[in-house]
């Protein structure tokens, strides 16, 4: 559901092509649509630009699989992040137009076409592969939405030099993730390279004083670089949502 295919409602029914039930029908569940407790956003889509996202922990298995049934009748394209593997390995041989990534935990239904609505690249840095499942999220969030997107990885703050032979790339992007836990220094000092927006994305990965990524999410929030903006620790979602609306630059 978007704004195109209301417009194609409506101006068949201007033209005499569908009688008004059959637009109200069409129309009615617009707002969204309930299954059991749940309520799925069909309006999200048209008023920010992005379709919801189901966090999928702690939802049952009938639950979700009765969302991607609903979506699938309805030719849309679905995402669900932090699936459980088990979850999502029985989900993905049940539907055969989707696919589940183990190391992120994001499931994806294709319906439709993805289209590149963005105008340049977004560029993720993953500060050490421990951090992939997080960097991954939001690749694959990222790529879902409708972004260019690559990822780069293991280019942490102890081996500051690698970076060096992404500076191009860097540059080159429209923003940049940057994924990071530890003391989550990455962000602050690729954003003294560049005059791209950063999102930082602390994540949990660290020895305990790393506090479950408390540490990494208070070092990105007081980086002395400007220009830094940080999501909450693990969220890979939130920092693609946060970038496509940056590679869109307002637009839906």
């Amino acid at each position: 559901m978007n704004q195109e295919f209301i417009m194609n409602v409506l101006k068949k029914l201007k033209e005499g092509k569908i009688e008004v039930e059959k637009a109200y029908e069409i129309l009615r569940d617009l707002p969204y649509f309930s299954i059991e407790h749940l309520k799925f956003d069909l309006h999200r889509k048209i008023r920010r630009g992005v379709p919801e996202v189901v966090f999928a922990q702690g939802k049952s298995y009938d639950i979700l699989q009765k969302v991607i049934v609903e979506m699938n009748e309805r030719k849309e394209n679905l995402i669900l992040t932090r699936l459980n593997p088990e979850y999502g390995y029985n989900l993905n041989k049940k539907f055969k137009n989707s696919d589940y990534d183990e190391v992120s935990k994001v499931f994806f239904l294709r319906n439709k076409r993805v289209i590149n609505k963005g105008r340049g690249k977004i560029l993720i840095l993953s500060a050490g592969n421990s951090d992939l499942p997080v960097a991954k999220e939001a690749l694959l969030c990222a790529r879902y939405l409708g972004n260019e997107v690559e990822l780069i990885s293991d280019i942490g703050i102890a081996g500051i030099h690698r970076v060096g032979d992404f500076k191009e790339k860097i540059h080159s992007s429209v923003c940049i993730i940057v994924v990071a836990g530890m003391e989550g220094a990455l962000p602050s000092y690729i954003a003294s390279i560049c005059n791209k927006p950063i999102i930082g994305v602390p994540t949990s990965i660290g020895y305990g004083a790393n506090l479950g990524g408390l540490t990494a999410l208070f070092g990105m929030l007081c980086s002395c670089s400007g220009g830094v903006a940080v999501v909450n620790i693990d969220n890979g979602f939130g920092a693609a949502y946060f970038a496509t609306l940056i590679n869109r630059d307002g637009k839906k």
